[in-house]
């Protein structure tokens, strides 16, 4: 047993915003590190002391400029990626204040259900991706 506790993989705890605006939601593309050019829901680390929504509601100003509204858990994603394990929770959002600007990202844009599939998005992303389609193709009834 203690040699399967050497092997285990660091947990990076990150929070992300399905950032939702009527029928669309916003995604952004990736500028740097290994998983540059995918596309993912923005969002970050937790710091030490932050709940999970304060730690969302910084990153989403530090990275996009704009002030959110934090609502409901969506999902919590556990993902296996080569060097960690990624827990990722998943809250809606809604903009509260101000449009995005781009400090990290490369690219970003709305996406509807038709659209949000035909993206490149990040593996952890991918199980997100046809549940968030289905509830814009739900809240659009």
């Amino acid at each position: 047993m203690a040699s399967e506790n050497n092997n285990k993989k660091k947990t990076v705890k990150v929070v992300a915003a399905i950032i939702v605006d009527g029928g669309r939601v916003f995604a952004t593309q990736r500028g740097y590190g290994d998983f540059k050019d995918g596309w993912e829901f923005p969002g970050g680390k937790i710091e030490s002391g932050e709940t999970p929504q304060e730690a969302l509601k910084r990153e989403i100003s530090e990275e996009l400029g704009i002030l959110i509204s934090v609502g409901e858990l969506f999902r919590t994603v556990e993902f296996e990626y080569p060097a960690f394990h990624l827990s990722m929770q998943c809250f809606i959002c809604r903009i509260e204040q101000g449009t995005p600007v781009l400090a990290e990202h490369e690219d970003a844009r709305w996406v509807d259900a038709n659209e949000i599939e035909t993206l490149s998005w990040l593996p952890a992303d991918h199980g997100l991706v046809r549940e968030i389609r289905d509830r814009l193709l739900d809240s659009a009834k």
